[in-house]
Order: structure tokens, then C-alpha cells, then sequence
């Protein structure tokens, strides 16, 4: 009897040994196991994260490219625009500058006079001539739109004859010139509003620089350009499309002698014009 229950002992002891062994070799795969799949899962994200970055460095790649690509095409497409516009400046054709000027020019009334304006600035700038909204008690702008926009005056210059203006819209506006490039014989324009009619164009050329203007500066430019009452404050414009100057005065006892102010003394004036406030 003792002796079986010793055999059924030692079994037993045997059983649970191997159990033992079992759980410690299935806990131990197990382990391996977990550890495998961990080193699997970080070699996944990590080519994961690889390929991502590829992709996403690709991807800005590609869209550089094809952005670089989009604004050399713009650019070509400008500058050929531009050359359009020389060679139709050159021949004696301002149709195209003048389609693109004539929306930055304004007719300027007041209740005491009228004449022409243009926009040199964004935010609705308006440049004239100090004479035109003299002792005004209203002043008012007429757009190529045929828009009339009540107008707040902000700065004048009486020595210059320059006058600034504001209204509360965007327009189109020219740029200034470098008046100091300026060469004599060179084709110029006038946009104004003659005796009333408005957005008139006239063509001439540079008839000499440096000229001495009321103030008694040099800091006019002489054109053979028709100018009558109403142009005064207009732009002259080149055959590039930019304001050379403002028109100014004529000379009373001679035909197609006009000045202008020269554009540099213009930009030059306009932050003083603005209260110091830089405008361009």
C-alpha cells in the first residue's frame, strides 16, 4: 500500500515538473515572441516614417518645381507682354499703355474749377495740382467708370502746386517714373480733361530738361504736348506706361510749350503730402 502511494507520489511530482517546464518554456516563447513582434512593429513604423518622409520630401519637390515652372511662364509671359507694348510704343501705337493708364486718371471737380488727377498710390491716392482744389468748399473725382466719388483733401504743397487726395476705393494706380533717366526727344503723353473733355489723350516729346517753373526750381520737364485748361494735374506718362511727371503750367504766349513737375521731386513730396505717412 505504501509502496503504490509512493509511485502515485512520485507521478504526481512528475506531472507537475513538467507542467513547471511547460509554462516556463511556453512563457519564455511567449516572451520571444512579444519581443519579436515589438522589433517587428518598430521596424514597420520606422520604414513607415522613412517612406512618409520620402514621399512628403518628393511631394514639396515636385510642387517647387511646378511652382518654379508656373512663375517663369508668368514671367515670360509679362516680359513678352511688355515688349509688345515697346515695340508698339516705338511705332507711334500707345493703344495698349493707354488702355492701361487711362483707368488710373481722374477728372477733379470742385465748386470752383475742374481738372485732372490720378491715382499714385494704392488706397485710393489721387495726386492734382494745388491750384485746381484751391479755396474749395467740395471736392469730388470722376473715375473712367464714370463714377463720381466724393474726395477728402489731405495734404497740399503751394510752393510745388501739389495737392494729395483720398477717396474710400481702390483703383489702378501708375507708378513713378525715374525722372533722372529722362532724355530729350523722348515720346511722351498727356491724360487729361481738357476744356471738359474728359480722359483726352495728346502725344509729344521731350522738349528739354530741368526747366525753371514758377517757384523758381528747375525741376520741370518742357514737352511739346497740347495742354489747355483742364490739364493741369494730369500725368505725363512714358512709353513704358509710368508717370514721368504731373502736368503743370504752359507757356501763355506760345503754342505746345508745356511743363510738367519732374516725378522725383513728386515722390520725394508725397510723404510730406500724407501727413509723413509713407504711402507707397
Amino acid at each position: 500500500m505504501h509502496k503504490h502511494h509512493g509511485i502515485l507520489y512520485g507521478i504526481v511530482i512528475i506531472l507537475v515538473a513538467l507542467q513547471i517546464f511547460t509554462f516556463i518554456s511556453f512563457s519564455s516563447k511567449i516572451t520571444s515572441l512579444s519581443s519579436d513582434i515589438k522589433q517587428s512593429e518598430l521596424a514597420l513604423n520606422e520604414s513607415f516614417s522613412t517612406a512618409l518622409s520620402d514621399y512628403k520630401r518628393q511631394t514639396q519637390t515636385n510642387f517647387q518645381e511646378v511652382s518654379t515652372a508656373i512663375a517663369k511662364q508668368e514671367e515670360a509671359q509679362t516680359a513678352a507682354l511688355t515688349e509688345i507694348n515697346i515695340l508698339k510704343s516705338t511705332s507711334g501705337d500707345f493703344s495698349s499703355i493707354i488702355d492701361s493708364t487711362v483707368r488710373s486718371v481722374v477728372t477733379v471737380l470742385t465748386d470752383k474749377s475742374a481738372g485732372t488727377g490720378f491715382f499714385v498710390a494704392p488706397n485710393g491716392y489721387i495726386l492734382t495740382n494745388q491750384h485746381v482744389i484751391a479755396d474749395a468748399g467740395r471736392i469730388s473725382i470722376i473715375t473712367y467708370d464714370r463714377k463720381e466719388i466724393s474726395a477728402q483733401l489731405i495734404g497740399q504743397d503751394v510752393k510745388y502746386d501739389l495737392a494729395l487726395l483720398k477717396i474710400e476705393k481702390d483703383y489702378p494706380f501708375l507708378d513713378l517714373a525715374d525722372s533722372s533717366t529722362l532724355q530729350v526727344g523722348r515720346k511722351v503723353i498727356a491724360i487729361g480733361n481738357p476744356l471738359g473733355l474728359s480722359f483726352t489723350v495728346t502725344e509729344g516729346i521731350i522738349s528739354a530738361l530741368d526747366r525753371t517753373g514758377p517757384n523758381g526750381l528747375n525741376d520741370y520737364i518742357q514737352t511739346d504736348v497740347s495742354l489747355n485748361p483742364g490739364n493741369s494735374g494730369g500725368p505725363l506718362i512714358d512709353t513704358s506706361g509710368d508717370a514721368v511727371g504731373m502736368n503743370n503750367f504752359k507757356a501763355s504766349n506760345a503754342e505746345n510749350i508745356g511743363f510738367a513737375l519732374e516725378s522725383d521731386v513728386i515722390e520725394q513730396k508725397l510723404k510730406s503730402l500724407a501727413n509723413n505717412k509713407t504711402i507707397l
